[in-house]
């Protein structure tokens, strides 16, 4: 099946930027995370087939480079497609570009499972979903390794919250970032900027889990961050940063 890749043209908002007026990391997230539903909806892969099948895609490696983070009033291009698969995991890629000059602000790709959503186990995608078609063409050629370990410095708390929770009855991929880059402390965020993010996920919270805890371990221009659920380790975060010029 030849398939074309899916285009979304944004402009920034005011609500959608910190106070420096640059994009929030939670935006980002929602927005590659909503052109990826968007274009599996139009592949015919997305929530109306998920809900028919009792299915769900499940996102297992989020890796973004920030080239350049867009601001407030800023007109971008967002761009994603399918750009390889195999037997259980299949991967999307991401572009955000400047709509005026075409200059590349960001590069993203990402791993993605099918599940039962009785089960919530990985289905094998050529027994039960009919291949749609890729386009075998990288935005981002890095390979999804495992989670870095790290020697935690600090533990920084938060709650679930009722919005934290999406239709899939489990904590939005999004709100990882906002925890993580919360948990380096204001001073630290009102002096960097991010200009990366990798997340790697290992179990979904769900709906009934009210306290999470995170391992914090801080560098100079590198965080790491442990997301933990009592003894379970639910997701690790690295993020990326500059110092403000």
């Amino acid at each position: 099946m030849e398939i074309k890749k899916y285009t979304e043209d944004i402009l920034v908002k005011s609500y959608q930027c910190d106070r420096y007026g640059f994009l929030r990391p939670i935006m980002l997230m929602n927005f590659l995370q909503g052109a990826a539903g968007s274009h599996a909806q139009e592949l015919g892969v997305g929530r109306t087939y998920c809900d028919q099948h009792n299915i769900a895609w499940v996102v297992t490696h989020n890796m973004v480079d920030i080239i350049e983070l867009p601001k407030f009033k800023d007109r971008i291009v967002l761009t994603t497609w399918p750009s390889r698969h195999d037997g259980v995991r299949t991967y999307r890629d991401f572009e955000i570009r400047n709509q005026q000059d075409g200059r590349l602000m960001i590069r993203a790709t990402s791993q993605w499972v099918l599940i039962d959503m009785n089960t919530r186990r990985p289905l094998r995608l050529d027994e039960d979903l009919a291949t749609r078609g890729i386009i075998d063409e990288r935005a981002w050629d890095i390979s999804f390794n495992k989670a870095p370990d790290f020697d935690a410095e600090k533990t920084h708390s938060v709650k679930c919250r009722f919005d934290d929770i999406d239709v899939n009855q489990h904590i939005n991929n999004a709100v990882y970032a906002v925890w993580a880059t919360e948990s380096v402390g204001f001073e630290f965020r009102n002096t960097h900027r991010l200009t990366g993010i990798e997340i790697y996920f290992e179990h979904e919270i769900n709906a009934n889990t009210p306290d999470i805890k995170i391992q914090v371990k801080l560098e100079p221009d590198t965080s790491y961050h442990r997301i933990m659920a009592g003894d379970t380790e639910h997701a690790v975060v690295v993020c990326r940063w500059k110092t403000n010029d």
